[in-house]
């Protein structure tokens, strides 16, 4: 009777002991790895004002950074060309209009966007259909975009 109860002993211990084996492996892990994210996050410079930043924090201030310092006109092409993925070129090229009717700072960079989005359209579109859209905004430096992209 001492050997089948010294059996279910042992077959009791089994999974707590491999369970016991699997946390001493990995909790080791684990504590290493918390200890070097606290460690990278600890303001080492001794200066109180600097501000500790984890790695997204700082890409997000530089992309917000590069948003704020980039010209109105860069800010239009970007938003116009990712307009363009949604909407057919007639309506980006009315938004382009209106854009530089309500900004006319804007005018003197309407053909440089116009032939940026008849490039694009060439792309999307190919260049008989992207043609089809060409119409004298800017003076027609969106049909020019489209030759360009041919060329």
């Amino acid at each position: 009777m001492k050997h089948s109860t010294n059996q279910q002993t042992r077959r009791g211990r089994g999974p707590a002991r491999r369970i016991g084996r699997t946390l001493a492996l990995v909790l080791p892990v684990v504590l290493v790895l918390s200890g070097t994210l606290a460690v990278t996050r600890v303001n080492w410079t001794g200066n109180p004002s600097d501000s500790v930043l984890t790695a997204s924090d700082a890409s997000a201030i530089t992309s917000d950074a590069k948003a704020a310092h980039r010209a109105p006109q860069d800010v239009l092409r970007d938003k116009l060309l990712g307009e363009l993925q949604e909407e057919d070129p007639g309506t980006v090229l009315t938004h382009l209009q209106q854009a530089v009717n309500e900004r006319p700072s804007l005018a003197k960079h309407c053909v440089s966007i116009a032939r940026s989005l008849g490039r694009a359209a060439v792309r999307m579109y190919g260049p008989t259909r992207a043609q089809s859209y060409a119409r004298p905004v800017c003076d027609t430096s969106f049909a020019s975009g489209v030759a360009a992209a041919l060329g």
